[in-house]
């Protein structure tokens, strides 16, 4: 489940926004929602608005343990999803409908230590509005994510972690796994997604003695 989520959690277009999906297949020229679309598919939040006051703030914080060297690019993100969106989304004339209504907001990370990352998100981060005349989309927090990548150079790998609402409510911490070797960057492929593991028993013998790991924590903040 973690890998499928991070597909679509994760930063992309420069941690920029996926909203909505699948509509940009059906909409034409001529909509009236086309503006729109265009911003989402150049990256844009699309009809997507921020909640201009957000009130429950928390924070994301990274914990490395035993890291094969720096990590030059750190970036956070949280995931939200209009849970009603079958209600309120625009219908795709191909299939009748609703389109999935979704937002990749990123997170600053600082760095606060030797080992430790912290940024803050918000639960309520978007606005609750009817955008496409079928009634008022709510959201939900999705999850928060972060990637680490050893530089700049997009052929290095990228290490993934995610950490799902369920755990975000139950104050669950999460720490994965990964192998030192793919560190700066995975013989296998270039810009290869490692998504780590909980056990590290699942590796291979000879890279058990060989790990590093990120433990992904959220602390709500005080009101």
């Amino acid at each position: 489940m973690q890998d499928a989520v991070m597909d679509v959690a994760m930063p992309t277009r420069k941690g920029r926004h996926l909203v909505p999906m699948g509509l940009l297949l059906a909409l034409t020229a001529c909509s009236p929602y086309a503006d729109a679309e265009r911003d989402v598919a150049a990256g844009g939040r699309g009809l997507a608005k921020l909640n201009p006051s957000p009130q429950q703030g928390y924070e994301l914080v990274l914990t490395l343990k035993d890291a094969p060297g720096p990590f030059a690019v750190v970036e956070g993100v949280a995931q939200y999803d209009a849970r009603n969106y079958a209600a309120c989304g625009q219908i795709v004339p191909a299939t009748g409908t609703a389109g999935r209504i979704t937002s990749q907001e990123p997170i600053a990370l600082r760095q606060v230590g030797e080992n430790e990352y912290r940024g803050t998100f918000y639960l309520d981060r978007m606005l609750d509005e009817d955008y496409y005349g079928r009634g008022v989309c709510h959201w939900t927090l999705t999850g928060v994510g972060a990637m680490l990548r050893a530089t700049g150079d997009t052929a290095n790998t990228r290490f993934l972690t995610f950490l799902s609402k369920d755990r975000v409510d139950a104050g669950s911490p999460l720490t994965l796994h990964y192998p030192k070797v793919a560190y700066p960057r995975a013989e296998l492929a270039a810009n290869y997604p490692a998504s780590g593991k909980e056990n590290p028993s699942e590796y291979k013998e000879e890279l058990r003695d060989a790990l590093f790991s990120i433990t992904t924590t959220v602390q709500k903040l005080a009101p």
